[in-house]
């Protein structure tokens, strides 16, 4: 009977949005932005897929917020007992066709041309090639046509990873994860972990709008938006101490958004390209609205 009862309680958590597992996040690796001056010896590097991030626990797949995510049990059939942790990808550009995919509380044949990109296997020892060849070891015994495993690549200098970066990004990539490999498996954000992008992104949430003018005329001009403020201090340590922490954002907003944008109280998700004197986000850029993963 408790089983049963802990069963239906998942099932309602998964269809109303609520986290059944609130927690997730914590034991999960995240990632800093990219330093020019790090030392590279024995660091390694890695497309960063533009995907779900998503936990295999041994048993269920969550999202990093701890909300579970429902696969159909063909795609998870052959996952190993011990966790994994890595994007849910379809491809390049395609973020958008993912969720929907994802999303669907009915799963069903979409999910054959999803992958699970493998970047890391938690809680394993040793460094991040011994944490990986376990999961190598498993594959060879028991394949899995979904699960793949993340290519790492030697960093030999500043100048080869950003060559790279132009290379991913020219070809509709995100960027790169820039990684020490030595280190044992250690959660939370760290600096040996790190986030090359061309653009950095940071999210807020909607406020209002500003009417459009010229051929927006009856549109939606820009989102009025305010800061997320845990990230405040981490991205615009300016704007900690005062009270303006609202922006603009135009840019990247499609004809539909504009008719249809996202409804206030919303979590949006935007690119710029460094901060101001002020240190407000430079050039910001609608991205995509933050799904409740």
């Amino acid at each position: 009977m408790l089983g049963f009862f802990i069963f239906c309680l998942e099932l309602a958590s998964a269809q109303q949005g609520v986290p059944i597992e609130k927690r997730v996040s914590d034991k999960l690796i995240l990632l800093k932005n990219y330093d020019s001056q790090q030392n590279l010896k024995g660091w390694v590097f890695s497309e960063k897929y533009d995907g779900m991030r998503a936990y295999w626990d041994g048993e269920k797949l969550s999202s990093r917020n701890g909300y579970q995510i429902i696969a159909p049990k063909w795609f998870t059939a052959g996952f190993p007992d011990f966790e994994l942790d890595g994007e849910l990808w379809l491809g390049r550009q395609k973020f958008a066709e993912l969720m929907t995919i994802v999303k669907d509380s009915s799963p069903g044949s979409g999910w054959d041309k999803v992958s699970y990109q493998i970047f890391e296997v938690p809680n394993q020892p040793g460094d991040l090639y011994q944490r990986l060849a376990v999961l190598e070891k498993f594959l060879r015994q028991q394949p899995s046509s979904f699960i793949k495993i993340v290519k790492q690549e030697a960093a030999r200098s500043h100048s080869q990873v950003e060559k790279k970066l132009l290379e991913i990004t020219a070809a509709g990539g995100e960027g790169l994860v820039l990684r020490d490999a030595s280190k044992p498996y250690l959660s939370g954000r760290q600096n040996s972990i790190q986030k090359v992008k061309q653009k950095q992104d940071a999210e807020c949430t909607v406020i209002g709008y500003t009417p459009g003018k010229g051929k927006y005329l009856g549109l939606v001009g820009a989102l009025r938006c305010e800061l997320v403020t845990t990230q405040l201090s981490r991205l615009f340590p300016k704007l900690s101490a005062t009270r303006q922490q609202v922006i603009k954002i135009g840019s990247g907003l499609t004809d539909e958004l504009r008719a249809r944008p996202p409804e206030i109280g919303s979590v949006i998700t935007f690119q710029y390209m460094g901060v101001t004197k002020n240190g407000f986000p430079r050039f910001p850029v609608y991205l995509r609205q933050k799904n409740n993963e």
